[in-house]
C-alpha cells in the first residue's frame, strides 16, 4: 500500500503538471501583457485556490465534476468519463491547486522579458506568433520550468481538495499525504509514516534542485 501511494502520487503529479502547464503559460502571458476590463477578476479567479480552504475547493470540484454535477453529468452521459473517486480526479484537484503557483512564476518570467527584443524581431519581419515562439518563450523558459516544478511539488503535497473530491481509496486514489494521514490513525504505524514523510521530502527537494539546475542551464544558453 505504501509504495502504491508513492507511485500514484508521482503519476498524479506528472499528469496534473503536464495538463495544467499549457493553460498556465497562456493565462500568465495574458495577465502579463494584456490590459482589459476584467483583468483583476481573472487574476483573482486564478489565485482563488490559494486563499480558499482546500476542502472548499474539493467540495466545489465534487459539485461540478461529480456524476450528478453540472460538468460531470454530461461528461459521464456522453463519454462515460468520471472524475469523482478516480485517480484522474486526484490529478484534476492537484492541477487546480498548483495552477496559481505556476501562473505566478511564469507571469514574472514574461514580465521580465525585454519588450524591445520582441519589437526588434517584429521589425525584421517576424509575425506575433513567431516572435512569441522564438523570442518571448525561450527567454521565459527558466520561469516556465520554475512554475512547472512548483506545480509538481504542490501536487505531490496536495491533501485537502484531493481527499474531499476522490477520498483515499488504497491503490486507486490514495496519494502520499492521504496515506500518511491514514497511517497516523493506526497505532504502531510510526515507521511507515516516517518512511513516507522521508520520501515526500526527498521528492520535493529533488524537484527543486532539478528546477534550479535546468533554469541555470537555460539561462546560460
Amino acid at each position: 500500500m505504501m509504495w502504491q501511494a508513492v507511485f500514484l502520487s508521482l503519476k498524479v503529479s506528472a499528469v496534473a503538471t503536464v495538463c495544467a502547464l499549457p493553460f498556465a503559460i497562456w493565462i500568465a502571458y495574458i495577465l502579463a501583457r494584456k490590459r482589459f476590463r476584467g483583468h483583476g477578476l481573472l487574476n483573482g479567479l486564478v489565485h482563488l485556490p490559494l486563499v480558499l480552504p482546500p476542502v472548499v475547493t474539493g467540495y466545489l470540484l465534487l459539485v461540478l465534476f461529480g456524476k450528478q454535477g453540472a460538468i460531470g453529468a454530461p461528461l459521464y452521459a456522453a463519454f462515460g468519463v468520471s472524475f469523482a473517486f478516480q485517480w484522474t480526479g486526484a490529478a484534476l484537484a492537484a492541477a487546480i491547486m498548483g495552477f496559481p503557483l505556476m501562473v505566478r512564476a511564469i507571469r514574472l518570467g514574461f514580465e521580465a522579458v525585454d519588450v524591445g527584443l520582441e519589437a526588434a524581431a517584429g521589425t525584421l519581419g517576424a509575425n506575433r506568433a513567431r516572435v512569441f515562439r522564438t523570442v518571448t518563450l525561450p527567454l521565459a523558459t527558466p520561469a516556465i520550468l520554475a512554475g512547472a516544478v512548483l506545480g509538481f511539488a504542490k501536487a505531490l503535497g496536495e491533501f485537502g481538495a484531493t481527499i474531499t473530491f476522490v477520498a483515499a481509496i488504497p491503490g486507486q486514489t490514495q496519494t502520499i499525504p492521504s496515506a500518511i494521514y491514514g497511517l497516523l490513525q493506526v497505532p504502531g504505524e510510526e515507521s511507515g509514516v516516517i518512511v513516507l514523510v522521508s520520501i515526500s521530502i526527498g521528492l520535493a527537494m529533488g524537484a527543486l534542485i532539478a528546477s534550479e539546475w535546468l533554469a541555470r542551464r537555460m539561462a546560460a544558453r
